[in-house]
């Protein structure tokens, strides 16, 4: 929402925008595996209190930014603590305190963030038009203070067992109680084929979602579309993403984890290729949904996997590399799409060929095993 206005203010160009949003992505999500260890050994409530201030402090700083090295510093600080540990911490929080029904809560706990992704974007435009794009963002910040921090506070907490409860809220399971004992550690998760290609999926789609969503303006101005048309995209996207995040929670308490991944690369190929073909109001309608259906999956899928396979014990540490690895993927999308329009002055080839690249991790998902095998993987 403020990518085209903070071009024209600081009179820099799409790719470098791009690529600092790279370099400030990636740079921000390597101190997420740090991050996770810190949840797993002190609890989220202190943690979530301090990444609450530091994003807050982050949106405010994008208020005051005056050249592209602020603007670098912004980036890094904005995906570090706002997509990379504030949703690590919150993601962390529904993984610890549910088993039988982890799915269905995880993708409960992403309407909040479908909600936002179809309300916050005509909220931004009010705030930009009423007090320009730097104190819509020092808005933003303010308001990120005043609801994460008293609500991390209040409600955040460690493992139900330190209270004498237990997952899902009913009475101890011996065979699913065991995770916290003999959960997977980080370094043991890490080398299964099933991290590997979870991990490369959430790549790609977080990439080229990222991708999609961060040059939507101009890849429908290139279409035809006009800005306030191209808006429309959000509230269906915000509708679908909700769908999608109940959804596939439901069906990950259901069925094995890797045909939703499967699943997710397919819709992700279509999403792109029907990113060329934008022609009107219906398209952009249906655009939206599509996309809100792929955020929804992936975030019901990837935020419920990892303690599906590998227990609770490490969830933190292992969700830490995992969530780095899906914010890379999101720092890439936008500099390969804006390094492509700047050389051929169109978004239509790199387009059709990232849509290939979802296929290949569609097959090999259906092909993983049903579960990771230590003694094959050391």
């Amino acid at each position: 929402m403020f990518l085209d206005y903070i071009i024209e203010d600081l009179q820099i160009s799409r790719s470098l925008t791009a690529l600092f949003y790279t370099v400030g992505t990636l740079s921000g999500s390597l101190i997420l595996p740090f991050v996770g260890r810190v949840i797993d050994k002190k609890g989220p409530r202190i943690a979530a209190v301090v990444i609450s201030l530091l994003f807050s402090a982050a949106c405010i700083w994008m208020g005051f930014i005056l050249g592209p090295i602020s603007l670098l510093i912004g980036f890094v600080l904005i995906r570090g603590f706002g997509q990379g540990s504030l949703g690590l911490v919150s993601n962390y929080i529904v993984n610890i305190w549910f088993i039988r029904y982890r799915g269905l809560a995880v993708g409960l706990s992403g309407l909040g963030f479908a909600i936002a992704a179809g309300f916050f974007p005509y909220l931004i435009e009010l705030l930009i038009g009423g007090f320009g794009w730097r104190g819509a963002y020092i808005i933003l910040g303010f308001l990120v203070a005043g609801t994460m921090i008293p609500v991390a506070y209040l409600f955040f907490r460690s493992h139900p067992e330190n209270f004498g409860l237990y997952p899902d809220g009913i009475g101890a399971v011996e065979s699913e109680e065991s995770d916290l004992s003999s959960g997977y550690t980080l370094v043991e998760a890490r080398r299964t084929a099933i991290f590997i290609v979870f991990a490369a999926g959430d790549f790609l789609v977080s990439a080229l979602s990222t991708g999609l969503i961060f040059h939507h303006y101009s890849i429908m101005e290139a279409g035809g579309i006009a800005r306030l048309a191209a808006a429309a995209f959000f509230l269906p996207m915000g509708f679908a993403l909700a769908g999608g995040n109940v959804f596939s929670g439901y069906l990950m308490d259901r069925i094995p984890p890797r045909f939703l991944l499967s699943l997710l690369q397919v819709l992700q190929a279509a999403a792109v290729i029907l990113a060329i073909h934008v022609l009107g109001h219906r398209t952009v309608f249906v655009y939206g949904l599509l996309i809100g259906l792929i955020q929804g999956i992936k975030n019901g899928v990837m935020g419920s996997v990892h303690a599906h396979y590998f227990g609770r014990a490490h969830i933190g540490s292992i969700r830490g590399l995992a969530t780095t690895i899906s914010v890379a993927g999101s720092a890439f999308g936008p500099l390969f799409f804006a390094i492509a329009y700047d050389s051929f002055g169109s978004y239509d080839s790199v387009l059709y060929f990232s849509a290939l690249l979802p296929w290949a991790i569609a097959v090999i998902a259906l092909r993983l095993k049903p579960t990771p095998d230590r003694a094959t993987e050391k």
